[in-house]
């Protein structure tokens, strides 16, 4: 640079700084006592030339503002071709700002399809961890797909042992259904982990941040995101537990104030999250269904089942059914938008598999033995018109190439989904596949103590069931799709090993599901 203009554009910033108040000024050398890369670093929603890498600064993650103490600070980024990053392919600064809980979302384009990356970020003197990125196969590749499935991780209900163990895979993807964090004040302590929420009930943006510091602290869940990209949908606990539209769990909070609350949750939702999701007007209307496609192998429709259902029927719960409007034909689980936009989806896409990532289950499960059915309300068999339009859909559109996974329950299912979902005689028209929970109800059991031969009998869709914790691993090709479900014995101390409780497969084009 000219030593003129060197010196011109020093009395430009000297200026501009005189006039600039401190809230708004941006370092580049941020005054940190401690590592603002605590929280480690993600990528997610890959593209067949880029996709999101995110972090967020928070040195001190339980304190007020994660100790960043109000600075805007510079955060460079760089993506290279190796782990040792000698062959740097793309490199960018992004600004972390408090009004966004100083989290940083790098939008990457142009970029090789069907390619590994690593990236990592960089702020003053400290340096992230790295993380490893790849972007999909290009439209019309039949590439093979190796992903996982995750959800339901209450921190306090136990260790994070699950994702230790996936990290250990060689996974393309990794899916999350929901349930990342818990909304509830400190209420279980495992004496074993000790690990306990802080914090009260969470009702305000700063609360919601502080929450998803805390989970994110955890090495176990760092190392997981840093393995591959991941997709990401919510589920209620990210705002409130079972709640539906602008409906509280205890249905004691008005709209207005409901309606303060999921806009908190879904900010720090996004804050936190490498999607690449479209800024709304109103966080409390933040619409986070898309289309992820893996080339031509597979179709991933993330879908949300909490923000524009109808309130559950006859109070919630497990219920006798029929019972009161349970089947009122007017009640939507999904919208009729989100419902329109999927069953078109379906209708033009040309992917061999359609993946429906949800996470409520849409198999029903009788829990009364003999006479008589009870069924879940908070699942798609409490929506029993809405449970017939999705299937409508399938069979319409993706018969015998669909496969439903879904999150929520805490506990493993394999389901197989037919025309109509209480009708043995109809067609098999997709599998459905149930994942159990990282943490969330503590060590589990084989089972359920419902779920009994009688039960199951009752049950036509159910073909196996599980509660221990874990994970589902799939391997997917153009002719065949396999889901291993990985579990473990134990959360609430260290040290579980992990084991393939069972394996089923499903031919693309044929209907039902079989154990291998």
């Amino acid at each position: 640079m000219d030593r003129r203009d060197f010196v011109s554009d020093l009395a430009r910033y000297a200026a501009l700084a005189a006039v600039v108040p401190n809230a708004w000024r941006v370092t580049s050398r941020p005054r940190l006592a401690d590592d603002p890369f605590a929280l480690g670093v993600a990528s997610g929603d890959p593209t067949p030339t880029g996709g999101v890498l995110w972090t967020r600064l928070a040195p001190r993650p339980l304190e007020p503002d994660g100790g960043m103490e109000g600075q805007r600070t510079v955060v460079a980024w760089e993506l290279a071709d190796d782990e040792r990053f000698t062959r740097i392919v793309r490199t960018g600064h992004a600004t972390a700002a408090p009004e966004l809980g100083y989290s940083v979302h790098v939008n990457l384009e142009g970029l090789q399809p069907d390619r590994w990356y690593w990236y990592r970020f960089q702020t003053g003197e400290a340096r992230s961890a790295a993380g490893r990125f790849r972007t999909t196969p290009a439209p019309g590749a039949l590439t093979p797909l190796r992903f996982a499935v995750a959800s339901c991780q209450h921190f306090e209900a136990g260790l994070f042992t699950a994702y230790e163990h996936l990290a250990k895979e060689e996974l393309d993807l990794v899916t999350h259904l929901g349930d990342y964090i818990y909304e509830s004040a400190a209420a279980i302590a495992t004496p074993a982990s000790g690990r306990k929420h802080a914090g009260l009930e969470l009702r305000t943006v700063d609360d919601y941040r502080r929450r998803y510091a805390q989970y994110k602290s955890d090495p176990m869940l760092q190392a997981a995101h840093a393995r591959a990209p991941w997709l990401v949908t919510w589920d209620d606990h990210e705002v409130d537990n079972n709640y539906a539209g602008l409906v509280g769990e205890q249905e004691m909070e008005s709209e207005e104030q409901m309606r303060a609350r999921r806009a908190a949750g879904y900010q720090a939702w996004w804050e936190n999250q490498p999607v690449r999701v479209p800024r709304v007007r109103s966080w409390a209307d933040l619409t986070i269904t898309r289309q992820v496609n893996w080339g031509s192998l597979a179709s991933f429709w993330m879908m949300d089942t909490r923000q524009y259902r109808s309130d559950q029927a006859c109070g919630d719960g497990a219920r006798a059914v029929p019972c009161g409007d349970w089947s009122d034909p007017s009640r939507t689980l999904l919208g009729s938008t989100q419902e329109r936009w999927l069953e078109q989806g379906l209708a033009s896409s040309g992917a061999r598999w359609q993946v429906l990532a949800q996470q409520i289950m849409v198999g029903n499960f009788d829990s009364r033995p003999g006479a008589g059915r009870e069924l879940w309300m908070d699942a798609w068999g409490g929506y029993p018109a809405a449970q017939r339009r999705l299937l409508g859909a399938l069979a319409a559109r993706a018969a015998n190439r669909a496969v439903v996974l879904t999150g929520d329950i805490h506990s493993n299912w394999v389901h197989e989904l037919r025309a109509d979902v209480d009708r043995p005689d109809r067609p098999v028209v997709a599998a459905e596949f149930v994942g159990t929970s990282i943490s969330s109800g503590g060590d589990g059991a084989e089972a359920w103590r419902q779920v009994t031969p009688e039960t199951m009998a009752d049950s036509p869709t159910l073909k196996w069931h599980n509660a221990r914790r874990g994970y589902m691993s799939c391997e997917v090709g153009p002719d065949a799709w396999t889901t291993s479900y990985r579990v473990v014995p134990f959360v609430t101390r260290p040290g579980a090993p992990v084991q393939t409780a069972t394996r089923w497969r499903l031919a693309h084009g044929r209907p039902g599901v079989e154990r291998v």
